[in-house]
């Protein structure tokens, strides 16, 4: 039976990918465009909008398990054809914003808690990924590294434990293939907790470069990112990272504990990407 992989061109849906391609699974990859999406030889590529059921129909044929990313839209829809066309599991890509202080009023919370309440309530196996902040969301400074030494941040004290992408899609892949994790929610933080200044201390000491960093009121933050980030996402973002000033974030729930493998540090992912940040 096939695996499809929705999301196949993002972070961590490429990633499980190669993974379970390198494996050997029979597989599917879905995008909304899937010209566009750049897959090992042998992979079947199918046309997938979570946000239109003409769609779920031919995605859905002859699959076993799915990936699934978080779109509230048409999820009751599209798990009520997984479960027609004789999906056995629903791997769901949440966030851990559904448990954060204030989540019941918090967009992005509620986005994936939509989605987790329905895969939950479906009747098939799943296992529902809650990672933290992706460690590759540091790309939203690599404008600003490019332009030169000075980078405007707001809350620049608030700490997260930023998570590897590879470190998520090592867990998926035992969600996909393996019996542990089956009707589990698993909360997913990198090793270390850090500050946005940390973080960029990091970079700048892997760049070789004395990063200064530019302080911003939340006013002026808000103003700043508006222009590429949608608002419900930058209200939860800004909310999220005020409360978390001065608070060390939580780090008991790497990846370790169920691969066995150490957790990717933010240094490491540094030394992968610096040639893209900067």
């Amino acid at each position: 039976m096939t695996i499809l992989v929705t999301g196949a061109r993002g972070n961590v849906g490429r990633r499980v990918l190669q993974r379970l391609y390198a494996a050997g699974h029979s597989l599917r990859a879905s995008g909304r465009n899937p010209a566009e999406l750049d897959v090992p030889e042998g992979v079947e590529t199918v046309a997938l909008d979570l946000n239109d059921p003409e769609t779920f129909v031919a995605a859905l044929a002859g699959v076993s398990k799915v990936l699934l990313y978080a779109e509230p839209d048409g999820i009751v829809k599209f798990l009520d054809e997984a479960e027609t066309a004789g999906v056995e599991k629903i791997v769901l890509l949440s966030s851990n914003t559904v448990e954060g202080p204030g989540s019941e009023n918090d967009p992005l919370a509620h986005h994936h808690k939509i989605v987790e309440d329905a895969v939950a309530a479906s009747g098939l196996t799943y296992t529902i990924l809650r990672p933290g902040a992706f460690m590759s969301n540091a790309f939203g400074w690599s404008y600003s590294l490019q332009a030169g030494d000075t980078i405007d941040q707001v809350f620049p004290e608030a700490q997260v434990a930023p998570v590897h992408e590879d470190d998520i899609a090592d867990v998926a892949v035992v969600a996909l293939t393996e019996k542990k994790l089956e009707d589990q929610t698993v909360l997913l933080t990198g090793p270390e907790s850090l500050t946005f200044r940390q973080e960029l201390e990091i970079i700048g000491e892997v760049l070789g470069r004395k990063l200064v960093i530019n302080e911003l009121t939340r006013e002026q933050g808000e103003a700043q990112m508006s222009n590429f980030v949608p608002p419900p996402i930058l209200a939860s973002l800004l909310a999220q990272w005020e409360a978390a000033v001065g608070v060390v974030a939580d780090t008991s729930a790497t990846a370790e504990r169920i691969t066995g493998k150490p957790g990717r540090t933010f240094r490491q992912w540094v030394e992968e990407h610096g040639s893209y940040l900067a």
